[in-house]
């Protein structure tokens, strides 16, 4: 039975170093979407007015966010569509509610200078500065992803940002054009293929057996038919030697 459609608008994750623009971006977005179809989540936000900090890393001078109770309430939220979520953490939202992974890329000059004016500390820039450098967020969504929903964008400067509001915006229209019934978020839709190749598979694999088994018996019953054929023409010469010897005498 295949699952109602429960969502039509599409779920979209603005990901990326901290100071790459992914709140700026978000929220010119929502100035343009629909606000009854459209929210945006700002997951560093949202985690503190939810209660969602287990505790706090001094040294990298930041809240550690208790993902499981976070994704808990909004899992809900992201069934119902629409989602704009901003955070620099992407790979722990269900992959079944999520359609657009946009990793943001800003220069490293450009980034240290946003750090900076943050008052972030030397050790925390450094950090992000790495992270930016060896493309850590893009390697995470790669993988946390199918690679065809994961786009790379540039956010060095006003026209980038305005390019990529207009791209993103361009890509929901097609989104909502391509899905007018809906999606579902059940993961049955993810695994059903996967199950009927599965039953397949041992659909074959078991006729293949009885076929071996069939074909065993059938060679089984030839040896035995050979084996009685065999007996009864030694027992025919033994009955005709006896007669031989009697003609003799």
């Amino acid at each position: 039975m295949t699952p109602k459609p429960t969502r039509y608008h599409p779920n979209i994750i603005i990901t990326g170093t901290p100071g790459c623009g992914k709140t700026s971006l978000s929220r010119n977005l929502l100035q343009t979407l629909p606000k009854s179809d459209y929210k945006h989540y700002n997951i560093s936000e949202l985690a503190k007015e939810r209660d969602c900090i287990e505790s706090y890393d001094k040294e990298r001078d930041t809240g550690v966010v208790d993902e499981d109770k976070l994704l808990d309430g909004l899992e809900n939220d992201l069934r119902d569509g629409g989602a704009i979520v901003d955070w620099h953490c992407c790979d722990i939202f269900p992959k079944r509610l999520i359609d657009l992974v946009v990793v943001l890329r800003t220069e490293t000059a450009l980034l240290y200078d946003r750090l900076k004016e943050r008052k972030y500390s030397d050790k925390k820039i450094e950090e992000n500065m790495d992270c930016e450098i060896m493309e850590v967020i893009l390697n995470d969504a790669n993988q946390a992803y199918n690679e065809e929903i994961v786009i790379t964008l540039n956010s060095n400067n006003d026209d980038d940002m305005k390019e990529n509001q207009a791209r993103i915006e361009a890509w929901i229209e097609m989104w909502r054009k391509d899905h007018e019934e809906g999606v579902t978020n059940e993961i049955s839709e993810y695994y059903n293929d996967s199950e009927q190749e599965q039953s397949s598979e041992d659909g074959e694999d078991g006729s293949e057996s009885k076929d071996d088994d069939s074909s065993e018996e059938e060679g089984e019953e030839e040896e035995e038919e050979e084996e009685e054929e065999e007996e009864e023409e030694e027992e025919e010469e033994d009955e005709e030697e006896p007669a031989k010897k009697k003609k003799k005498v």
